[in-house]
C-alpha cells in the first residue's frame, strides 16, 4: 500500500469504503494534498456515486470544489453551522440587488455621471480598471442602457453581471479572512 503515490492510496481507499455498495459515504477531505489528475478523477467519482443515490458527507477547504460537486453547502466555523443551504441560496444571503460590470471604449467621469442621471435608481462608479459598474437594487434592463451607449457613441466591449464567489459568501458570514483560507488551503496541500 505505501508503494503507491498518495493519490493512488486515496483512490484505493475510498474504493474500499465502496465495496458494500454504502448508502451514506462520508469524506474527509479527500482531494487534499494529491496531484490535479487524482483529485479530477476523485471528483468525478463523487459525482458518479451522487447521481446513482449515494448521500456523500464531504469535507473539503476547497470552496471551489464544493461549490462544483455539491447539492447543499454547509459553512462551519469554530465548530458552528453558520450558514447552509445551495449555492444560489447562499449567494442570495449577502447579494443585495444587481451589479453590471461594462467595458467601454469611453470610461470617465462624465460618462458616469451622465448614466447615473439617466438611471437614477442605479449607483454607477469607475474601477481602477476603468470599467463602469451599475448596481440596483432590481434588475437592471440591459436594452435601455445599451441604447444609452449607443446614444452617446460609446463602444461597450464587454457586458457582464458581477456575483459574489461562493469564497465571498464564507468570508461574509463567518468573518474568516481570504489571506486565513488561503493558510488553511497551503497546510493542507503539504505531503
Amino acid at each position: 500500500f505505501k508503494a503507491y503515490s498518495k493519490g493512488m492510496r486515496r483512490k484505493l481507499t475510498i474504493a474500499a469504503a465502496l465495496i458494500h455498495s454504502p448508502k451514506v459515504l462520508f469524506l474527509d477531505e479527500p482531494t487534499t494534498g494529491i496531484d490535479v489528475e487524482s483529485s479530477r478523477q476523485i471528483r468525478d467519482m463523487i459525482v458518479e456515486l451522487k447521481k446513482k443515490g449515494t448521500t456523500i458527507f464531504l469535507t473539503t477547504h476547497y470552496i471551489e470544489e464544493a461549490e462544483r460537486i455539491c447539492d447543499r453547502i454547509a459553512f462551519i466555523a469554530e465548530g458552528q453551522i453558520v450558514a447552509s443551504g445551495t449555492v444560489p441560496q447562499l449567494m442570495e444571503s449577502i447579494s443585495h440587488g444587481h451589479t453590471i460590470q461594462f467595458v467601454t471604449d469611453k470610461n470617465s467621469e462624465r460618462l458616469a455621471a451622465e448614466l447615473q442621471a439617466r438611471f437614477k435608481e442605479s449607483d454607477v462608479t469607475i474601477r481602477p480598471d476603468h470599467s463602469l459598474v451599475m448596481v440596483s437594487e432590481q434588475r437592471i434592463p440591459l436594452f435601455p442602457v445599451m441604447e444609452f451607449f449607443h446614444d452617446k457613441d460609446v463602444e461597450v466591449y464587454e457586458a457582464r453581471e458581477l456575483r459574489p464567489s461562493l469564497e465571498d459568501v464564507f468570508v461574509k458570514l463567518t468573518g474568516i479572512e481570504s489571506s486565513v483560507l488561503k493558510k488553511d488551503k497551503e497546510k493542507g496541500d503539504r505531503p
